[in-house]
């Protein structure tokens, strides 16, 4: 029999629906891993072992064993709170915070049987495209710890990638579940704005951060994604009158395990960052681009060449609203001097913005987004790269000017921030590997409430491509 983690998500569900291997079992098996494997990665900034052996005890013995994600193994990103669990946010402000009480998102995991192993690096607050936070080791990428592993959920990605944990969830404001799971060869899934209720969107600045999952295979994201909804007698606990359009055909884990389908698609390499910024995309990008498009194009979908209108107001847009949300950290007086130079100065630029400039961004990118979806109507889904660039090396992010960092984390992370404004679900797929053995994917954008066709598409693609075979040298 294969070792534990070398299963799929949902094959150790279903080892653990048969009794094959008890809860306890399988978090010891990653509770090792993790031991051998996180010093050189740092996919963990704390782990809880012997809380996890207590959870696991309590899930076998009182939590109904049908629950979506009963016994698996999972990670909380260290930008979300759980009772009496540290919890930094990836600063040293918050060094030594312990809170009281745990987001909805960790209850949510919870409730669906799910076994927390302890806290995923996660960069200062959240804001960078990279883990590489001064309150914690980096996050390095499983396929080259020279190379980072992406942000803001990169120490979940390199826990999936590396068999920490089966999958993992994260949080996604400008692509930090994606971005992440492409440089470390993951599917990873941005949710329709609305769709998750405890990680919607609605509740954050212009609706931009949503919750999804990271994954070695679309069935797994798919497991986890339907977790995550935590679906209340089939039907989702909507916290809102506004929420993504929904089918309410089921699970989408059995959409993901069918599909099936034939589906009209766009491919495009603009971004609503071309009029502010030179893009330049990778041959390693346009390759993996192009055996998608060949791939997909195989298997009888569709396939017509699209491309976005200049739009001059999308970069000061989206620059004045994650600077506006930086404002509110919680850091004053002396603590200001313990932010990164990034964090401090978008902080600072924040707290200068005026009413009226939040208001006059807020307009725009409600604009852009009817825009963008009247644009891209015609199409059951749209293919970009994922990234612009190959995984870039850890240091490689200017650490003291904001301005040239901000444009960097552009300039690598193109395709993946207008989702967030737009609201619409994305989903990225690893689909070759350079010459050194980096994985390079590709992104597929959906329809409001399209995440079935993405699915589907994704399903499709990794029969062909297979990308789940693939292992890292640490493996």
């Amino acid at each position: 029999m294969a070792e534990l983690h070398e299963l799929t998500a949902l094959e150790l569900w279903q080892e653990l629906q048969t009794g094959r291997v008890s809860p306890r079992e399988l978090a010891s098996h990653y509770l090792d891993r993790i031991e051998r494997l996180n010093p050189q990665l740092g996919a963990f900034v704390t782990v809880t072992r012997e809380r996890a052996l207590a959870r696991a005890d309590e899930v076998a013995e009182r939590v109904q064993k049908t629950s979506p994600l009963w016994g698996l193994p999972s990670g909380d990103k260290d930008l979300w709170m759980r009772a009496d669990v540290p919890t930094g946010f990836g600063s040293r402000v918050m060094a030594g915070f312990v809170p009281d009480v745990s987001d909805e998102i960790v209850e949510t995991l919870d409730a669906a049987g799910a076994v927390s192993l302890g806290k995923t690096n996660a960069p200062e607050f959240g804001l960078p495209a990279y883990t590489e936070s001064l309150a914690a080791p980096p996050a390095r990428n499983p396929w080259d710890p020279a190379l980072g592993a992406g942000g803001s959920s990169g120490g979940a990605a390199v826990a999936v990638a590396s068999g920490m944990l089966p999958f993992a969830p994260g949080s996604d404001g400008g692509g930090s579940v994606r971005i992440p799971a492409a440089a470390c060869g993951l599917v990873g899934i941005k949710p329709s704005r609305g769709l998750v209720p405890a990680g919607s969107g609605i509740d954050s600045l212009a609706g931009l951060v949503v919750d999804g999952p990271l994954a070695r295979t679309t069935t797994d994201a798919a497991l986890l994604l339907d977790g995550m909804i935590a679906r209340v007698g089939g039907r989702i606990d909507h916290h809102y009158t506004l929420r993504a359009p929904y089918d309410d055909d089921g699970p989408f884990l059995g959409t993901a395990v069918r599909g099936e389908g034939r589906f009209q698609l766009g491919v495009m390499t603009t971004s609503a960052w071309d009029d502010a910024y030179d893009i330049t995309i990778a041959p390693e990008a346009r390759a993996a681009l192009d055996v998608a498009v060949e791939a997909l194009t195989g298997m009888g979908h569709g396939m017509e060449e699209t491309a976005l209108d200049p739009d001059p107001t999308y970069a000061p847009a989206f620059r004045t609203i994650w600077q506006a949300g930086a404002a509110r950290i919680p850091a004053e007086g002396e603590a200001l001097a313990l932010l990164e130079p990034l964090t401090a100065w978008l902080v600072q630029r924040g707290r200068a913005i005026s009413a009226r400039e939040l208001s006059e961004a807020l307009s725009a990118l409600t604009a852009y987004e009817r825009s963008f979806i009247r644009q891209l109507a015609s199409f059951d889904a749209v293919l970009t790269p994922a990234l612009a660039l190959t995984p870039r090396p850890v240091g490689w992010y200017d650490s003291e000017d904001g301005e040239r960092n901000f444009e960097q984390q552009v300039l690598y992370t193109p395709f993946t921030s207008m989702l967030n404004v737009t609201g619409l679900p994305g989903i990225v797929l690893p689909v070759t590997q350079t010459e050194g053995g980096l994985p390079m994917g590709v992104q597929l954008i959906g329809r409001p409430g399209g995440e079935r066709a993405l699915l589907s598409l994704a399903a499709q693609l990794e029969r062909r491509i297979h990308w789940e075979r693939r292992r890292p040298p640490v493996w």
